[in-house]
């Protein structure tokens, strides 16, 4: 295939971005998106100009770093896959594919498609966890009996990756689809009910104070999500916050 891609190019959170177009030529199909781009940055090496910065890990689907924004649609036309599992056949012979780092006011641009994407760190730290000390005195795993909805229910919360495609694609940038899954994981376990209480309230301060939107329940954060979390979890992290508000 030959392609052309702009790629919005900006040194830091600071400049001022651009897109600039780069024309690319005899990509497969079964080329993944990020190999494509690998391909694009050895042809600039070669010329002596400057890469496009982008990030990955995994390629795997599961660390979420991958994150970029493809022709308006966070990690491109396909539905639960990142970025590095989307492919080239997913295009076409001569077409142009805008490529942009995700949007939004609590994640800064680093350089050119990679984003400062900590606000998703400090509010899992802010309490996405459970306070217990198994250190040399492990519990059986099956000592509490879980039933299997909610023990399912919280595994698929636990999925989310971390990637911010919820943030990308809602037009106010809300966390709100990232918060609700981590608080969900624990609401639904007898093991995160213990802080509950002080759990959900630390994680939506932390949320809105990283500068992060309101939920306006548009769902475009879980048409977008690869990993398909539901909004059913932001449902649920709302009943928590109002339980845990009413409580002294």
């Amino acid at each position: 295939m030959k392609l052309t891609l702009k790629i919005w190019r900006q040194e830091n959170a600071t400049a001022k971005g651009k897109m600039v177009d780069y024309p690319i030529d005899g990509i497969e199909g079964d080329m993944s998106f990020l190999e494509m781009l690998d391909i694009l940055n050895e042809q600039l090496v070669e010329k002596g100009e400057d890469t496009v910065e982008f990030d990955h890990d995994c390629r795997e689907g599961i660390c979420g770093s991958c994150s970029l924004q493809i022709n308006g649609e966070p990690h491109g036309p396909d539905k639960l896959v990142a970025t590095c599992q989307l492919h080239m056949r997913s295009f076409n012979d001569g077409d142009t594919i805008y490529i942009e780092p995700f949007r939004a006011k609590a994640f800064p641009v680093i350089k050119d498609l990679i984003v400062d994407r900590t606000a998703f760190d400090r509010i899992q730290q802010a309490w996405g966890y459970v306070s217990v000390n198994t250190s040399g005195n492990t519990v059986d795993a099956n000592t509490i009996p879980v039933e299997k909805a909610n023990a399912d229910e919280s595994f698929n919360a636990a999925t989310c990756i971390g990637c911010g495609a919820c943030v990308a694609a809602c037009k106010n940038a809300s966390a709100m689809l990232f918060t609700s899954a981590k608080v969900s994981q624990y609401a639904l376990l007898p093991q995160g009910r213990i802080e509950a209480t002080e759990r959900v309230q630390a994680m939506v301060r932390q949320m809105d104070d990283e500068g992060f939107g309101n939920c306006s329940n548009t769902g475009a954060c879980e048409l977008e999500c690869p990993k398909g979390i539901s909004l059913d979890n932001i449902a649920r992290m709302n009943r928590e916050y109002l339980s845990a508000s009413t409580k002294r």
